[in-house]
């Protein structure tokens, strides 16, 4: 893993075009972007387009990265890489309904118009189940199918009338989006850490053990694993 001068510099290359400079930078950080994916397979995209996605937003990064930001790259780059999965699951996973369906949609439809112009009422859900010989549950799937899903990026006005802010912005969650970041990026540098040192952070601030249990458990002094520990605690805040 590269330090953080280090990344830096390969980021400054890969910006001028250096395309060994990129891949240096996109090697190192094999483990964030595995990190990231991981968080959001299951969801009807193959591990492998996921991950791909990952890759277009971190040379997004790379591309839009300045110094003057005063960030360490990987903090700035898990949002654009996250951002890139969210809005290709946003706008290209759509519901898809089956040709079935659709043919009963429209024979249900046609038939609702028909009866409608002719009685000036709406057709019972049991009429329409009869006449049309489809279960009435099927007929409420039909109808359903026809209905626009609402899109989670969908404007939505604010009191003032406003519509800068989306559908999903008004779903509560009890994580929110900077946690899940410095989530992912304490993820990526406990995986990068020597095995020792990886044990003393899991015990520590996963299991809660006692500076004295890790010591007894590794063979060493309590006064080397809080030595360790608090160089360790030091290095992850120089990276974020």
């Amino acid at each position: 893993m590269l330090s953080s001068q280090e990344t830096l510099y390969y980021v400054s290359k890969a910006k001028k075009g250096d395309k060994d400079a990129q891949t240096k930078v996109l090697e190192s950080n094999v483990l964030l972007l595995k990190s990231i994916v991981k968080r959001y397979s299951g969801k009807g995209v193959e591990y492998d387009d996921l991950y791909q996605l990952a890759c277009i937003g971190l040379l997004k990064a790379i591309k839009n990265f300045d110094e003057s930001f005063g960030v360490v790259f990987s903090t700035y780059a898990v949002p654009m890489i996250v951002g890139e999965i969210k809005r290709f699951l946003r706008d290209d996973g759509t519901i898809k309904v089956s040709r079935v369906i659709k043919a009963q949609a429209y024979a249900i439809n046609k038939f609702i118009d028909s009866y409608t112009n002719q009685t000036g009422e709406s057709p019972s859900l049991e009429l329409i189940s009869k006449t049309l010989n489809i279960n009435k549950e099927d007929v409420i799937i039909a109808l359903d199918s026809t209905k626009a899903p609402l899109s989670l990026s969908e404007p939505i006005d604010d009191k003032n009338g406003d519509k800068s802010s989306e559908l999903a912005d008004r779903i509560p969650s009890d994580e929110k989006e900077e946690d899940l970041v410095d989530k992912i990026l304490l993820k990526s540098m406990i995986e990068n850490l020597p095995p020792r040192e990886k044990k003393i952070i899991i015990m520590r601030y996963y299991r809660d053990s006692t500076q004295s249990e890790v010591a007894k458990e590794l063979g060493v002094s309590q006064v080397q694993v809080s030595r360790i520990e608090n160089k360790i605690i030091s290095s992850f805040k120089s990276q974020i």
